[in-house]
């Protein structure tokens, strides 16, 4: 199990999240004005993967821009994925060397392009 709280750095500053809720093979972490949530979760799929994710549920308060003088609530988030065969044919170490390269591969400016809908 992971340690509680779990931190996470966004513009410089680190973002304590303490454990929430806890259910099999997930655990929340939650900031106390709950803007940010954290998962983490492996789920067995019924086509023999497993699927280990990491979600970062990110939520701010917005004008509204058809309304006037009215705010609402939006929500992003974000999630790093492994998606593996259930029988253990890649090694932790292959799938560690994958998922590093992917990260690498997600600089400043690559995920800028990303964001902007380039392909």
């Amino acid at each position: 199990m992971f340690s509680d709280p779990q931190s996470i750095t966004i513009s410089s500053v680190a973002q304590s999240l303490p454990r929430t809720g806890s259910e099999g093979q997930t655990s929340v972490y939650t900031k106390d004005d709950e803007t940010l949530r954290f998962t983490l979760s492996h789920i067995s799929t019924n086509k023999g993967r497993v699927r280990r994710a990491a979600r970062l549920d990110v939520s701010k308060i917005a004008s509204d821009p058809f309304t006037a003088n009215q705010s609402r609530k939006v929500n992003s988030a974000f999630y790093i994925v492994f998606d593996e065969p259930a029988d253990g044919v890649f090694t932790n170490a292959e799938l560690l060397a994958n998922m590093k390269g992917l990260v690498a591969w997600a600089s400043d400016a690559n995920l800028t392009k990303l964001i902007a809908g380039e392909s």
